[in-house]
């Protein structure tokens, strides 16, 4: 082989293999570029499991940097116990039981550093006694019967020194909604609420406003969506997919789980034709939705969720008959990471 050819094909291998390191750079790139595209914020990590029985419909509140679980349903008995959830250490605690009848399905909220519940279902009566909660000294005090009628399925939320209990399912389901004064113990009926009918809906409170909607009616999910104040109720986008408005989600499902952290409301788990773990945020600024990643355990309903200053937690629920005991605490500005 003469010195020509041999320097023309040893040129030929250099630009082989140029080219074959520019492939393998340029492909490694993209899937970098591909990776990144894909990181989504929202990680979801599993914490403490609950010491107590599994269960789903129990009812939750904070106080300081304590959660509280009360009540619910395992599958086979109705629930009395209280249990306290410590966010600082990662722990649980039994506290005092709760002294009211046994039951699933109540709403809670908290106000002053007390936690408060009331209605539910106790396997045969639909309840609407009220009870208030101490943790300062572990005890349970009856309160002002709820001044509706009896009913399990309910929201509960607190907005400034006032609780409000509303919609639920009393043998048909409802939209009233009932104002608590603590100072005095008394109810008294608050503004009309103009959306429809439900049960099993969720709310989250956002800067002492309530955000309202999902839920079922007629065994249809509803689709509107309302934002009240204490004074007066606004509807907002609804939550289907539109083309009267400017989006391009569709949220509809019942007996999901709402908590609200750093300015945004999330909706996450429910039922959506079956248990889902789809998750989402709202942004009351600009009245929008975001898909976020899903919530990394298994699909559930009726959860309960904790929210602290900067965590939020989602516990408990069902699949069916089977009931779950974990707990699981929700990042919003950490990348997803199904590995932690």
């Amino acid at each position: 082989m003469n010195k020509f050819n041999i320097m023309r094909k040893t040129n030929f291998i250099q630009k082989s293999s140029v080219l074959f390191i520019a492939t393998v750079l340029s492909l490694f790139f993209i899937g970098c570029s591909s990776d990144d595209d894909d990181d989504e914020y929202g990680n979801w990590v599993e914490s403490s499991t609950f010491d107590g029985n599994s269960r789903a419909n129990s009812v939750s509140f904070t106080i300081g940097t304590k959660g509280y679980l009360v009540t619910g349903y395992d599958g086979d008995d109705y629930l009395s116990d209280t249990w306290e959830y410590d966010s600082e250490g990662d722990f649980w605690k039994e506290k005092a039981p709760f002294p009211g009848t046994a039951r699933s399905g109540a709403v809670g909220f908290s106000i002053n550093g007390k936690g408060y519940l009331g209605t539910g279902y106790d396997g045969t009566n639909k309840l609407n006694d009220f009870w208030e909660y101490d943790p300062t000294t572990d005890s349970w005090t009856q309160k002002a019967d709820f001044a509706g009628t009896e009913r399990y399925g309910a929201i509960g939320f607190a907005i400034g020194n006032d609780g409000y209990i509303g919609t639920g399912y009393d043998g048909s389901e409802q939209k009233d909604f009932w104002k608590y004064n603590v100072a005095s113990d008394t109810w008294e009926q608050s503004v009309g609420f103009g959306g429809q009918k439900r049960q099993n809906a969720s709310v989250f409170i956002i800067d002492d406003i309530a955000y309202i909607g999902l839920g079922i009616h007629n065994g249809s999910y509803e689709e509107d969506f309302y934002s009240f104040n204490g004074s007066t109720w606004t509807r907002l986008t609804d939550l289907d997919d539109d083309d009267d408005d400017d989006d391009d989600y569709e949220i509809l499902l019942s007996s999901g789980v709402g908590f609200s952290l750093n300015g945004l409301g999330y909706i996450t788990t429910g039922i959506s034709g079956a248990i889902t773990t789809e998750s989402w945020s709202y942004d009351p600024t600009t009245d929008t939705w975001d898909e976020l990643p899903v919530f990394e355990g298994s699909a559930r309903q009726n959860a309960s969720a904790f929210t602290f200053p900067n965590k939020a937690y989602v516990l408990m629920g069902r699949s069916g008959s089977y009931y779950f005991d974990d707990v699981w605490e929700f990042r919003p500005d950490e990348l997803e990471n199904e590995d932690d």
